[in-house]
């Protein structure tokens, strides 16, 4: 039976995982432990082993893959897969270089969850087609792109004021200060060179990270 950690902020996408993995009708699956934050999971996988843990990347505080340095040194034999709202192409190849063993998006099917979980459980690596292209061109380029300037935090702030949210939504959504976004804003400004928010939403949109 696989034990599962689920850590995510939002109650309905962990209720959701939740009943996919009660339902199996293989019956696979056998304890499964939710985490809200980064906090919470680390204490977690201090205490208890889990085969597979499931971690967003959108996490209050300490983002996902901020941590998952940190759970993997905790947790080596654990193996970790990304679930997210944010295109694969910007975000999977950094999860899968800190650690990761797959990136699933979250509008993916309930089959396809299932499909990731076991095979990373068995210590595999689970990558979708277009993440396996996405890797080996990553691999023989040399150019690395403009995205690759920012750190994690800034990536996520990037593409939620590319999808309209303002300073105040993202701090809410971030559980950070206004100032704190303020500050990781001009920071993005200044390593892509652009001026304003509205040069921020063209370089998101050309970039694919909406």
């Amino acid at each position: 039976m696989i034990k599962i950690l689920i850590t995510d902020d939002h109650p309905i996408v962990r209720q959701g995982i939740r009943q996919i993995l009660e339902d199996d009708k293989f019956q696979r699956f056998g304890q499964i432990e939710e985490a809200v934050n980064g906090k919470e999971l680390l204490e977690k996988i201090k205490s208890a082993f889990f085969d597979v843990i499931l971690l967003d990347i959108s996490l209050p505080g300490r983002s996902g893959l901020e941590i998952l340095g940190e759970v993997k040194k905790i947790a080596r034999t654990s193996a970790v897969l990304i679930l997210s709202i944010y295109p694969e192409e910007q975000y999977a190849i950094r999860a899968i270089k800190l650690g990761a063993s797959g990136y699933l998006n979250k509008a993916s099917a309930p089959e396809e969850l299932i499909e990731a979980i076991i095979k990373v459980s068995e210590g595999g690596r689970y990558l979708t087609s277009s993440l396996t292209e996405s890797i080996t061109i990553n691999f023989f380029n040399d150019d690395k792109p403009l995205g690759d300037k920012l750190s994690i935090r800034e990536l996520e702030v990037i593409t939620l004021l590319a999808e309209g949210k303002t300073l105040s939504n993202i701090a809410t959504d971030l559980s950070l200060s206004p100032k704190t976004i303020s500050t990781y804003r001009e920071r993005i400004l200044a390593k892509l060179n652009l001026k304003t928010t509205s040069d921020i939403i063209r370089f998101a949109i050309k970039e694919g990270l909406v």
